[in-house]
């Protein structure tokens, strides 16, 4: 019950990160007087959308990870190549929004304030990173139990 109950919060959490991906760009501070066509094709937004494919990747492999322990499976090599994509898109994640705040940093206009939008980039900066490192330490417990297992097979 438990796993389902995450498995629902997980859902959750992209559909409310779809919904921010689709509101967000309306009530941003430039693009009020713009159409919607305009908007959209801000090479800015579109950079956000590329950058949170990797998220919602990670999000559908922490989902499919819950299922595994769910059918107990969760020491078998589908477990741990769960754990090593998530590891791999919060790096991915963490490199392209380091890359955008460095961009907004640089790039930014002398009249805008890039302070609210770098803070924002370090908190999920510093999230993809806590989230890389615990899907990596999973990833190496759960391979080593998973080789465990296979050598007492093979004895047995």
């Amino acid at each position: 019950m438990s796993i389902v109950f995450l498995q629902a919060v997980i859902v959750l959490i992209g559909i409310v990160a779809l919904a921010m991906l689709i509101r967000f760009p309306l009530t941003e501070g430039r693009a009020t007087n713009l159409d919607l066509v305009s908007i959209y094709a801000d090479p800015f937004i579109l950079y956000g959308y590329a950058t949170s494919i990797a998220f919602f990747i990670a999000l559908y492999k922490a989902f499919k990870f819950l299922g595994y322990i769910g059918k107990n499976k969760v020491f078998s090599a589908d477990s741990v190549k769960a754990l090593r994509d998530i590891k791999y898109c919060a790096i991915v994640l963490t490199i392209l929004i380091v890359t955008a705040g460095l961009y907004i940093r640089v790039a930014h206009h002398k009249d805008d304030d890039p302070a609210g939008f770098l803070a924002v980039c370090i908190v999920t900066t510093f999230a993809s990173i806590v989230v890389a490192t615990a899907a990596a330490i999973f990833e190496k417990l759960l391979q080593n139990a998973v080789d465990m297992k296979s050598e007492n097979d093979l004895t047995i």
